[in-house]
């Protein structure tokens, strides 16, 4: 009965609460754009950022049971986020329900089932076959993840700051490697990664070991590929291309390659691939397979190129097609800090990149205001970034 629980409680909290949750920024794009994929994209990221949210406070001015207090307070608002999601999905649904087009679009259950069963039913058997592959390495892959876990020095200071939390109720007040109180470090203490998977332990009540080796790499290696998936899509996928056969099949083909490369990219021990496979549950880990690929994955959203150079110069900027979609950038706003719950350092790194982002696109777009858009949507890393820099040099804890 405690494994049904047990069981029950982690589909609760790694499938119902982001799916959930994603439904908020889903109701604010286009129907084009938004499927499963993104809404439990969408909602992962988005549950992340509310923990950076909730729990860094509770680190930086609540010393003792700081995790207790963090962790139900954000079940709470969770439960309330994932809840606001099924509200707005249904308003909308019961808005546009008397009309033609959007329920077409919003009529749920026959119309994933007709849009499956047509897309397989378009399916070479090539692409059939690649799909069937690229399945089965990516069981081949999650088999070995948990199967022959691959322990890490690490783990001495990660997984163990998950178990303290989940055993002792705080956060980065006890040192790992001997059990004894300690001050505030902070080198670490901002990066929140490992408190939530103590916050999946303790919901479900599995040993915070089991839940970094054995439990996230199934969760996280499927993440990181839909991540990929969403990609691919975005550049084989498009209106212009959905008929052709050739381009169909280069989606799979595609999602071969990645796992191709997540399986023999064991180079170096410091490669993102090496870091993906055999050490999942590491926060830095997360950045390098899951952060940065969605970085790139909303860019090709909101920046996707189908308007040529020759319609922008001799349409009116007012009149140009916006490119701007709400709901996109909320994402947007969630993957920057996600990069802060997994690294410090991540901040840093992706503030570098959307800024040389943000320049290129600029110049191609023709518009300084893609730099101000870019700046606003890092507006929280650098908060992230100044209390580090307070709390490191002005010892205010």
């Amino acid at each position: 009965m405690l494994r049904i629980l047990s069981l029950l409680s982690l589909l609760f909290w790694l499938a119902v609460i982001p799916f959930c949750i994603g439904l908020i920024p889903a109701n604010f794009i286009s129907a084009k754009k938004r499927g499963p994929g993104f809404v439990l994209l969408a909602g992962y990221f988005g549950m992340w950022a509310l923990f950076e949210v909730v729990t860094m406070p509770a680190v930086l001015f609540v010393k003792y049971d700081n995790f207790k207090v963090a962790s139900v307070l954000f079940a709470v608002l969770s439960i309330l986020c994932a809840a606001a999601g099924l509200w707005i999905w249904y308003r909308n649904r019961k808005a546009h329900k008397t009309s033609r087009e959007n329920d077409t679009n919003v009529n749920c259950a026959n119309r994933i089932k007709e849009y499956i069963a047509a897309q397989v039913k378009r399916m070479s058997w090539a692409e059939r076959i690649e799909w069937l592959l690229f399945f089965v390495l990516l069981g081949f892959q999650l088999y070995k993840a948990v199967a022959y876990a691959s322990f890490d020095g690490d783990d001495a200071y990660y997984v163990v700051e998950s178990l303290i939390a989940q055993q002792a109720d705080v956060m980065y007040r006890i040192l790992p490697y001997t059990g004894r109180p300690t001050d505030l470090d902070i080198r670490h203490a901002l990066a929140v990664f490992p408190m939530w998977i103590a916050f999946v332990a303790t919901r479900s009540r599995i040993h915070a070991t089991i839940v970094s080796h054995t439990i996230m790499p199934l969760v996280l290696i499927p993440l990181s590929y839909l991540v990929y998936y969403e990609i691919g899509r975005q550049l084989f996928h498009r209106e212009a291309y959905a008929n052709r056969v050739k381009n169909r099949e280069n989606l799979p083909i595609f999602m071969l390659l990645m796992t191709m490369f997540q399986i023999f990219g064991n180079v170096s021990i410091y490669t993102s691939e090496t870091f993906f496979l055999t050490r999942t549950w590491q926060g830095k880990a997360v950045v390098g397979s899951l952060v940065i690929p969605a970085l790139f994955w909303m860019f090709l959203w909101i920046y996707d190129g189908k308007q040529d150079m020759t319609e922008k110069r001799t349409t009116p900027r007012k009149a140009r097609r916006q490119y701007i979609d709400a709901g996109l950038w909320v994402v947007f706003v969630c993957i920057n800090m996600t990069a802060g719950v997994c690294s410090s350092i991540a901040v840093f790194l992706v503030c570098i990149l959307m800024a040389l982002t943000a320049f290129c696109l600029s110049i191609t777009e023709r518009d300084y205001r893609v730099i101000l858009k870019m700046g606003a949507v890092c507006i929280p890393n650098v908060i992230y970034m100044a209390v580090y820099v307070v709390v490191v040099y002005t010892d205010l804890l």
